[in-house]
């Protein structure tokens, strides 16, 4: 049996910029229920086994540059191939060729890659999610938030689906919108989804919750307390509420340097502006020489 495309990537946070009037991409429609039976694959086919050993070789590449390379090794070998899993195998591999390229932050090319795989394999809904973070990265943030609720209607429980249309509404400065999709994320995978409960404290702030806000960033700092993004958080809401002691014990214990860099804070991780400028006057007021 063949594999899965891969997990989500999440971690693209590039500042690219987005192109001069782009073309809208048209918004995709999934259809799961005409994906493809893989139990009726013939297991005896050579090339079917070559190709299935070709992708675990792609996943298994210790590399980008490999990877992208044996994504691109099967494109070449099997696109023109006339099997009845061609296009499920091909499909597949333009998606992960498309991961492959966003972590380089070739965005453009992995777009490319994307819409293929989604030609290819419209019952999927990985492809169509990934397009989407790409497109976050490119400021193309309406083009995402159709993605995402493409995505959404074929797998409404799909926490990432909902996750990320919470950060595409909050690129369209939506952040009360933003704050109803991390709920849903939270809801649908409370164990697994502490990076969506981060963002729905962060949207929290955002809009004016800023008790509610502060209390979440504790509850998560006490289930995790390593988690270096809430923690920075938690210094700058403090000190919007004139708790400077207790954010300067908080801020102490971030170790990671990016979040003193207000243009990362601002363009790469995109916190909501309301907390970023926080976090960088307290910053700046802890910069000040004393008198």
């Amino acid at each position: 049996m063949l594999l899965a495309l891969l997990p989500f990537v999440s971690t693209i946070t590039t500042d690219s910029p987005a192109r001069a009037d782009p073309t809208p991409l048209p918004v995709p429609v999934i259809t799961p229920s005409i994906a493809p039976d893989q139990s009726k694959y013939d297991p005896t086919d050579p090339d079917l086994r070559e190709a299935a050993s070709m992708l675990q070789g792609a996943l298994n590449a210790p590399s980008l540059a490999e990877e992208e390379a044996g994504w691109t090794a099967i494109i070449n070998k099997y696109e023109r191939m006339d099997r009845p899993w061609v296009p499920d195998l091909v499909g597949r591999a333009y998606g992960n060729r498309g991961n492959a390229r966003s972590r380089q932050g070739r965005l453009e090319e992995a777009l490319t890659d994307y819409n293929t795989a989604i030609a290819l394999c419209p019952w999927s809904v990985d492809p169509v999610l990934n397009r989407g973070v790409a497109l976050e990265a490119l400021g193309r943030f309406d083009e995402a938030v159709s993605d995402y609720r493409a995505v959404l209607a074929a797998a409404p429980n799909d926490p990432a689906g909902w996750n990320n249309l919470g950060n595409a509404s909050g690129g369209l400065g939506k952040w009360e919108d933003a704050v109803e999709y991390y709920g849903r994320a939270v809801q649908l995978a409370p164990a697994s989804y502490a990076g969506a409960a981060g963002n729905r404290a962060l949207a929290l702030f955002e809009v004016g919750r800023t008790e509610e806000s502060i209390r979440e960033m504790r509850n998560l700092l006490r289930r995790y307390p390593d988690y270096t993004d809430m923690r920075a958080a938690l210094a700058g809401a403090l000190w919007s509420i004139g708790k400077e002691a207790e954010a300067e014990v908080q801020w102490n214990r971030v170790d990671d340097p990016r979040y003193k860099d207000y243009s990362w804070l601002r363009f790469d991780r995109r916190w909501p502006p309301a907390i970023y400028k926080s976090l960088n006057a307290f910053l700046e007021l802890k910069s000040l020489p004393a008198l």
